[in-house]
């Protein structure tokens, strides 16, 4: 009886014997069941021919001069490539320890010497079947990571979509526009890429970082989608009236905290969720919601702070830049940080 059903058609199997007859007879087995023989005499020559050939299988020897059968399969478990070639140890030695030590250094199975054609066909077929399957599991793992990754994205994108057409009516509710939108993401952007150039931030602000909070700036004022657009109107308020304006910070950042997904989108939202949340906090702890201080203040939010200072004073398009940082700079130390200030001194005339 041949043990064939399953095997993968045209398998190669690397046969490791010192001794040409065994060759011969365990070539003629595996040539029974439909695949391909490549042989070695040695274990030098067998890593070779792994490289060459990338057998399914691997039948060795133990006792061969040289590299011995527990070397060559140690060496093929060692390496990252070849780690998963299953490897049968055919054997002279019969006793119990040898079988042990042979499943020790890393082999599937072991047979004992003088082999029994039917028992090397058996096994020699369960293990490729099994490499055929864990191979085709792996690859079908793969599709499917690549499929869950691209549902992901694209749940991740409506999100974000959502968000910024949240974030678009917001801004409509606060007197904004798209507008305003767009030049706080551009200049955030700017200011996020001036600072990685600076010693003091080069290792807090990676090029990921750049990206993140470009993304996530224009959801600062996001929360005003749940306050009263007449309250938003107004330049006066009553002690009553600026705690549900200042509300907002908790309602954008309550929103955006019920949106997580993968790790991926969470510094997303993580990132957001720190800007909404602290981009009113100032520098000498006199802001809103929790007065933190300095460096309590998440940088995203720091980094808002100073480009919003800095829009809202250009907004009507007319305002002199020296102008606009000499009222800022008054600012710097009390309302935003004075480090950051300075970059976007530097580097303002690059901001829109």
């Amino acid at each position: 009886m041949i043990y064939n059903a399953g095997v993968p058609e045209g398998a190669t199997v690397l046969i490791v014997d010192d001794v040409e007859i065994n060759r011969a007879i365990l070539e003629e087995i595996i040539h029974n069941i439909g695949c391909r023989a490549v042989l070695a005499e040695n274990g030098e020559e067998a890593l070779r021919l792994v490289k060459e050939t990338s057998p399914q299988l691997i039948l060795s020897d133990i006792s061969m001069p040289g590299m011995d059968g527990y070397e060559l399969c140690r060496r093929i478990k060692g390496n990252e490539e070849t780690r998963e070639i299953p490897v049968i140890f055919i054997s002279a030695f019969d006793a119990s320890e040898d079988i042990v030590e042979g499943f020790a250094h890393g082999g599937e199975d072991y047979i004992t010497k003088p082999f029994i054609p039917e028992e090397v066909q058996a096994r020699v077929s369960v293990h490729l079947k099994l490499h055929g399957m864990t191979r085709e599991l792996k690859a079908m793992n793969r599709r499917l990571q690549i499929s869950v990754n691209e549902q992901l994205r694209q749940m991740e994108q409506e999100k974000k979509s959502i968000l910024y057409a949240l974030a678009d009516i917001a801004a409509q509710n606060s007197l904004y526009g798209k507008e305003h939108l767009k030049r706080l993401q551009e200049n955030c952007r700017t200011l996020a890429q001036g600072m990685q150039l600076s010693p003091l931030f080069e290792e807090k602000i990676s090029d990921t970082y750049i990206d993140t909070i470009e993304l996530a700036a224009p959801l600062c004022d996001i929360g005003n989608i749940g306050v009263p657009r007449e309250l938003l109107k107004k330049t006066e308020l009553s002690e009553e009236d600026a705690a549900i304006v200042q509300s907002h910070t908790g309602i954008g950042a309550k929103l955006l905290s019920d949106l997580h997904g993968s790790s991926d989108y969470n510094d997303f939202i993580n990132i957001s969720v720190e800007i909404i949340r602290c981009h009113h906090e100032r520098w000498d702890g006199g802001g809103y919601p929790e007065g933190l201080r300095e460096n309590e203040i998440p940088l995203a939010a720091q980094i808002v702070a100073v480009v919003m200072r800095y829009c809202e004073l250009t907004a009507d398009g007319h305002a002199d830049r020296e102008e606009v940082l000499a009222i800022m700079r008054e600012e710097s130390g009390v309302k935003f940080n004075p480090d950051i200030f300075k970059i976007c001194c530097k580097i303002s005339r690059q901001l829109r």
